[in-house]
């Protein structure tokens, strides 16, 4: 009987170019160490004053998921052997990430996200990562679009 834990490759994806390409990395790992591969989105309630109806956080849930399930549809192949679970969940991006790579084999993240400045090397996100993750981490970096 076969009791061994699968690897696990956690890999955050927010949909931009440096994330897609971050979860193609892991993808290509995964398939080469049979990994299993959590493509993680995170979303946060955006600040606001005053009061919002309770269906906005599950709006923005269900905004986040589409997003996710899009990034996984356009870099997956048919053929490619890969178990992915999709990941979405509320709450800062760098906190999430570390706390999902707790027990994993290693963390893929792209060199920066959605909110980074133009010219940054390494995203807040990606930084944070670096220094705090449980398990190794590799920042994919490129600079062309996929």
């Amino acid at each position: 009987m076969d009791t061994a834990v699968p690897h696990r490759i956690v890999v955050g994806v927010d949909g931009s170019t440096p994330s897609r390409r971050a979860l193609r990395w892991a993808l290509g790992q995964a398939a080469a160490t049979g990994a299993l591969v959590e493509a993680v989105m995170c979303w946060r309630f955006p600040t606001v004053y005053g009061w919002a109806p309770a269906s906005v956080d599950r709006e923005l849930g269900a905004v986040a998921g589409k997003m996710l399930a899009q990034a996984v549809a356009e870099v997956t192949t048919d053929d490619a052997p890969v178990k992915i679970l999709e990941i979405v969940e509320s709450g800062h991006a760098a906190e999430i990430l570390l706390e999902r790579a707790r027990g994993a084999d290693l963390l893929v993240v792209g060199n920066r996200g959605l909110g980074g400045f133009a010219g940054t090397l390494l995203g807040s996100v990606g930084q944070h990562c670096v220094q705090h993750a449980p398990c190794p981490v590799v920042v994919v970096r490129g600079d062309q679009e996929l």
